[in-house]
């Protein structure tokens, strides 16, 4: 193994509560809710799926499933969808759905996987590449940056930067090229069965994690270390 790409949500980090966001929309905003409806209002986000990175839509809307089918290919489309989705949902002020959209994108919205900084770290050690190859809709840099675990990642392939989506293999192809590596060299991290999986379409080696909170999932990353010996 000369190389690992990981996906970057529910794989090295992990997005902050529905509730935790909304709070600090909320907040931002200088709106105060009574505790028992902003937890509604929170759960009825969660149920529809506003939060980028978040719990999936229970259901999506028949007039946002296009734009849902395409969302990461696009920082406009991105926006929309999620927005979309939040205004399924009546908040006090209308602002507020873009609000919450620009927040989920601040560094204090994602927590690392505690296990992350140690797997990177002795993936760098042994002389691999990194990288890091996402379905989103912009530029997650500023995350590791703040985190600390920039310094590990030698590419970033995004889907909103080449308007294609995992599991299309051709996503995966641009992640090797840009680590000078054939994919038969390379193991794929990631939490999606569906999109991460398309990385064996490729040639690449797979391994999956559970897209669980933090405090859920310490090490499920480190088997890596065991994988690419």
């Amino acid at each position: 193994m000369l190389a690992v790409l990981f996906d970057f949500s529910g794989t090295l980090f992990r997005i902050q509560s529905t509730e935790s966001w909304l709070r600090g929309g909320l907040e931002e905003a200088g709106i105060v809710l009574p505790e028992p409806e902003l937890a509604r209002t929170a759960k009825s986000l969660e149920e529809a799926g506003a939060l980028p990175g978040g719990v999936a839509p229970l259901k999506v809307p028949d007039e946002l499933a296009e734009l849902w089918r395409v969302r990461d290919e696009s920082a406009e489309l991105h926006r929309a969808a999620y927005t979309g989705l939040s205004r399924q949902v009546p908040l006090p002020d209308p602002g507020l759905h873009d609000l919450l959209y620009d927040r989920h994108m601040t560094p204090a919205a994602w927590t690392p996987y505690p296990d992350a900084d140690d797997v990177l770290r002795g993936l760098c050690e042994q002389g691999l590449g990194v990288g890091v190859i996402s379905n989103i809709g912009w530029d997650p840099r500023p995350v590791f940056e703040a985190h600390g675990l920039d310094r590990f990642i030698d590419a970033y392939v995004l889907s909103y930067r080449h308007g294609i989506q995992k599991p299309d293999r051709r996503l995966f192809a641009i992640a090797c090229e840009a680590l000078e590596v054939e994919p038969r060299d390379v193991l794929m991290v990631g939490d999606s069965r569906e999109a991460d999986g398309g990385a064996a379409a490729l040639g690449c080696q797979v391994y999956f994690v559970d897209h669980l909170p933090v405090d859920r999932r310490p090490d499920g990353l480190r088997p890596v270390l065991g994988l690419v010996d």
